[in-house]
């Protein structure tokens, strides 16, 4: 009998298989890693064959954990690191190039032309965002404009392409579509009606030919069909951004309500409902999910290096042996020691977007240990979403009062601590931090009437702890201007 929901979490250092029940309960999870590859500076890049052996695994793998059959499935969600992108041949599934990762920064002069020829506000007001290497049109278009054979390819619809939800859509049932929640980080997608927008194409010289159709958030897309893994006849239907996944997992349903999942970079969403809210402090407008043709928009601020600070220390340095280990490691000092860790390895996101930063330690003395850097780097990592926040505040005039956090480095309950104190206000993490995954789950379940509407997920929802701040003002000041200094110095 079907009745499990299977969430593809597609990450950018690996990918998770989730298993949910009719009660949303997680049956089984299990979580396969795969590489990034560096050819040059600022240059990422995935190998799409990892990440399907990826997949392959992980769902095998929670399947085996669970003592269930494949059979088992009623419908499969994805959701996927958003503005890695890729161009495969319809024929033959083969790529033209490695995926260019969203931290890939290899379009920054094209970015910076593009500003410099006056297009940046057309391409705000269309899309609500900025004109950065983050977002996958201009990674297209460098594909387009570098691998010999692509443009002739995509332009007659040879080649396809698509983020990584179109590509896993494709390799399991054969459907090339996206969901407006991913759509909506293209630089390609009109904000008004979640349709490409032929001008913005022109602009960035992408056929329409080669796109996904953009298909609700929430909806059967197709069928499994010849994988040695799964059964033919799986409905996939759910597709969503994995940042939109986690807003949607933290049942973050009326306007206001915002998330933070610190996963590779930490990202805060929070739902405007019907409203476009665009920023005059550097936050993104963007689709939340499609669900029955009801468009729900949110506004964005990311943070490209959360967790892969804490990756840094451990296999860059050696100054742990696992990321469970910081928290004992800070926590053996009081504070930083005036020590800043701005961890600018892919350059500045929001609200900054500056492609250029690099990494900085600041303060160093001759007392300073590794303790004191372990605390510094789970500082910088809250002090990027405090920045976000305070931006987010100034443009819809009000401060946040709860921030739900989730995600991997949301068990680290001093980084929890001191994301309350740094902005002020209290962060919820609720008992299930694999939110990004239930929120696609969900959406697949919603669509073949596993669960009947969005409340379902609210009702299961559940608290784990809160975290209040306890700052004053003063040392609250004093740690913000340090932090600022560090910025501007990187």
């Amino acid at each position: 009998m079907r009745n499990l929901v299977l969430a593809i979490d597609q990450g950018t250092t690996g990918t998770t298989a989730l298993l949910l029940d009719a009660e949303v309960r997680v049956v089984a999870s299990h979580n396969v890693e795969f590489p990034s590859h560096y050819p040059q500076p600022g240059h990422v890049e995935h190998d799409v064959a990892e990440i399907w052996a990826s997949v392959k695994q992980a769902v095998t793998g929670a399947l085996a954990k669970a003592g269930l059959e494949a059979s088992a499935i009623a419908a499969i969600g994805i959701t996927n690191q958003r503005e890695t992108s890729v161009f495969w041949d319809k024929d033959s599934g083969q790529p033209l190039h490695r995926a260019l990762v969203w931290q890939d920064r290899r379009t920054a002069d094209r970015c910076a032309r593009l500003k410099a020829q006056g297009h940046e506000e057309l391409f705000k007001r269309r899309t609500g965002l900025v004109l950065d290497p983050y977002f996958s049109g201009t990674k297209a278009a460098w594909v387009l404009d570098n691998v010999p054979g692509a443009r002739a390819a995509a332009s007659s619809g040879q080649a396809l392409f698509g983020t990584i939800d179109s590509w896993l859509c494709w390799s399991l049932c054969g459907a090339h579509v996206t969901d407006p929640s991913n759509a909506s980080r293209t630089l390609l997608m009109n904000l008004d009606g979640c349709a490409w927008d032929e001008e913005l194409l022109g602009i960035l010289d992408v056929p329409l030919a080669c796109l996904p159709h953009i298909a609700r958030s929430s909806e059967v897309y197709g069928h499994t069909r010849g994988l040695d893994f799964l059964p033919d006849g799986v409905p996939v239907a759910g597709l969503i951004g994995d940042q939109q996944g986690a807003l949607f997992g933290q049942a973050c349903f009326t306007a206001g309500m915002a998330k933070c999942t610190y996963g590779t970079g930490a990202f805060v969403l929070m739902n405007t409902g019907d409203d476009k809210v665009y920023s005059d402090n550097g936050m993104l407008t963007t689709v939340a999910w499609d669900v029955g043709g009801q468009v729900c928009y949110a506004i964005e601020g990311s943070a490209f290096i959360a967790g892969a600070a804490v990756q840094w220390l451990r296999d860059g340095l050696g100054l742990i042996g696992s990321a469970e280990e910081i928290e004992a490691l800070a926590r053996s000092v009081p504070d930083s020691g005036g020590v800043h860790f701005v961890p600018a390895f892919a350059g500045l996101g929001a609200p900054h977007w500056n492609p250029h930063a690099r990494g900085l330690i600041s303060g160093i003395t001759g007392g300073t240990t590794k303790a004191h850097l372990a605390r510094a780097a789970l500082d910088g990592i809250a002090f990027q979403i405090a920045d976000i926040l305070e931006s987010m505040s100034q443009d819809l005039g009000a401060p946040l009062a709860q921030l739900r956090v989730d995600g991997g480095a949301a068990k680290n309950d001093l980084l929890m601590q001191t994301q309350a104190d740094l902005v002020g206000a209290t962060c919820v993490r609720p008992r299930q931090l694999e939110t990004t995954a239930l929120g696609s789950g969900f959406l697949a379940g919603l669509a073949v009437g596993i669960w009947d509407s969005p409340e379902a997920v609210a009702r299961a929802w559940a608290q784990d702890r809160r975290f209040e701040p306890d700052l004053d003002e003063a040392s609250l000041a004093s740690r913000r201007a340090g932090w600022s200094d560090a910025v501007r110095r990187a």
